[in-house]
Formats: C-alpha cells, sequence, structure tokens
C-alpha cells in the first residue's frame, strides 16, 4: 500500500505519554542579522515544534474490587489524558527527546514531562 504525504503517518501510533513533534524550521540568522551556521539548534536546550501525535496518556492502575463481584470485570486500561493536542506548539527540553527519521522527515518523540509550554491557536 502506497502512502500519501497527507496520511502517511495514519499508521504510526503513539503510546504511552509520549508525544511526536515535528521540529520547526531553525532560524539562519539572529535578530541583529548574523548568520548562524548549520548545527547551532541541535546544542539548544530548549527546542519548539509542533505536535502531530499524542499517546493516550498515562495508564491508571486498576482496581480490584474483591467484594463486589456481581460488577464484573472491566480489563480495558484506562488513561489520564495528555494536555498536549494535535496542532499545539511546543516548547521542550532538547536533552528529553529522542530524534526519529520517518519517511525522510525528521520528527522528535518526547514525554509529555519534557514539554515546557503549549501555545493553541483555540480560545478558551
Amino acid at each position: 500500500m502506497q502512502l500519501t504525504p497527507d496520511n502517511k503517518l495514519k499508521k504510526l501510533i503513539v503510546v504511552g505519554d509520549r508525544i511526536l513533534i515535528k521540529p520547526l524550521k531553525p532560524e539562519e540568522k539572529t535578530a541583529s542579522g548574523l548568520y548562524l551556521p548549520p548545527g547551532v539548534e541541535e546544542k539548544e536546550k530548549v527546542r519548539h515544534g509542533y505536535v502531530i501525535k499524542t499517546g493516550p496518556g498515562y495508564p491508571m492502575p486498576l482496581i480490584a474490587d474483591e467484594d463486589e463481584v456481581w460488577k464484573g470485570r472491566d480489563e480495558q486500561v484506562k488513561y489520564i489524558p495528555l494536555q498536549a493536542r494535535e496542532g499545539d506548539l511546543a516548547i521542550f527540553l532538547q536533552n528529553a527527546a529522542t530524534e526519529i527519521v520517518y519517511q525522510d522527515e525528521k520528527y522528535f518523540i518526547i514525554p509529555q514531562a519534557a514539554v515546557l509550554m503549549l501555545e493553541r491557536e483555540e480560545d478558551f
């Protein structure tokens, strides 16, 4: 099956509390007009990019009620959802990120704990 650019990430499943981020292209020059050499962005402690996909969240332990056998067993795992949503601009710690290349595109996978701040377009 050939994947087109608009659905190439649909088969990816992000697990747990992890977030898939497409990094923004690094600035090529400073505010004062100095051109930066390649690789400067990789040495920064804080990076930013757009949230592409998120995992289901933090798994919650199953509560075993021995006294209430009549309720039956619900074996489905429940999750505490993540704050990040698809489309958010995330500012995150570089040292917690794992860089991957998927179909010639660079992405980062980070745990939610590495996210410092999110910018969301919708009104609250």
